[in-house]
């Protein structure tokens, strides 16, 4: 049985990542992205400079500006910001002229009105396609340069979890698959919020040990609440949750470790994000949580810190001394 057609929608980092993944395993791969002179930088040179610099475009993976490019592919990657996810989904879903392909869903995000999962986004568009998410401790550079790497597939429908499933065998990446789609999702959203907090502790200088009963709270944290929104238990000691959450928060190669970093030097969010090529989608990510906590009246000390400071309301180091001077607790009161 041949494999089935695919296209990534999406050339940042991660979309790049994808494309090249699914190129090496013999695919032809239209990779779509919004800026028609970046796709022609891309096209000329078989490099993506502004997001995936030092690696090779495989001859198979052909950048487009068109979505009508993609479309008829049987498979879609979405690998696209959060902020735009759903304008692209509208367009996407206009250009496919009611075609039903596979969707998987890439970005790592909560909607900031109405706390939708990215999967949700997409399904207002499809709603009656099968969407897949991916999600797991996948830095893009490493992915892209054939280091070996994991995740997990989640969806509703087995079929169009064991046919994206597929598509990475024989590769450099073991793909997992699983259920639990609202859990899955919500590690690989939260994990960007608890990145911030990580980077912010180094930026201040507090050392590993500070780190390390971060980053094993902030588990915890994202457990508490991601059950709470639906998710199950299990799923954050997996790969979208704990494996995720340990990469983001210790790798250099992390855009919201690194924001963290620059925020406990002292830095203002305006000046980070507008520095930078990529998103880091634990900043929009945070609000989305915070209210989200609020709905579900769960207790999140740490996003609550990390929300405030990006708001301005208290500096980093008021952040982490609050967080320190919290009321002593059992650690069992998970």
């Amino acid at each position: 049985m041949s494999s089935p057609s695919v296209s990534v929608i999406g050339s940042g980092g991660w979309g790049t990542a994808l494309a090249i993944l699914m190129a090496r395993r013999g695919l032809n791969v239209p990779l779509w992205g919004h800026d028609p002179l970046h796709v022609e930088a891309m096209a000329a040179g078989r490099i993506n400079g502004k997001y995936l610099p030092g690696v090779e475009l495989p001859a198979s993976v052909m950048p487009t500006n068109a979505l009508a490019d993609c479309v008829q592919s049987d498979v879609l990657f979405v690998a696209v910001p959060s902020k735009h996810l759903a304008l692209i989904s509208a367009e996407l879903a206009e250009a496919s002229s009611g075609r039903l392909p596979t969707l998987v869903s890439c970005t790592k995000g909560i909607e900031l009105s109405r706390g939708l999962l990215m999967s949700e986004v997409i399904a207002e568009q499809f709603p009656s396609a099968p969407i897949t998410v991916l999600s797991g401790p996948n830095l893009a550079g490493e992915i892209a340069r054939g280091m070996p790497a994991a995740g997990v597939i989640g969806g509703t429908d087995p079929g169009a979890r064991n046919r994206v499933q597929a598509l990475f065998e024989g590769t450099s990446f073991r793909a997992y698959t699983g259920s639990d789609v609202r859990g899955i999702q919500l590690g690989g959203a939260l994990k960007n919020i608890f990145a911030i907090g990580a980077g912010v502790s180094d930026g201040l200088g507090l050392g590993e040990n500070a780190r390390a009963a971060l980053v094993t709270r902030s588990l915890a944290e994202m457990t508490r609440l991601g059950v709470a929104m639906g998710g199950q238990r299990e799923t954050f000691s997996g790969l979208s949750g704990v494996g995720d959450l340990t990469v983001t928060c210790l790798s250099s190669s992390s855009r919201n470790h690194q924001v963290g970093v620059r925020l406990g030097g002292g830095e203002r969010v305006e000046s980070i994000v507008g520095s930078m090529a990529m998103a880091a989608e634990g900043i929009p990510t945070t609000a989305g949580a915070y209210h989200a906590a609020r709905r579900q009246n769960v207790e999140t000390p740490i996003i609550d810190a990390i929300h405030a400071l990006l708001e301005g309301e208290k500096t980093a180091a008021q952040g982490m001394r609050e967080l320190m001077a919290r009321q002593l607790r059992s650690e069992e009161a998970f």
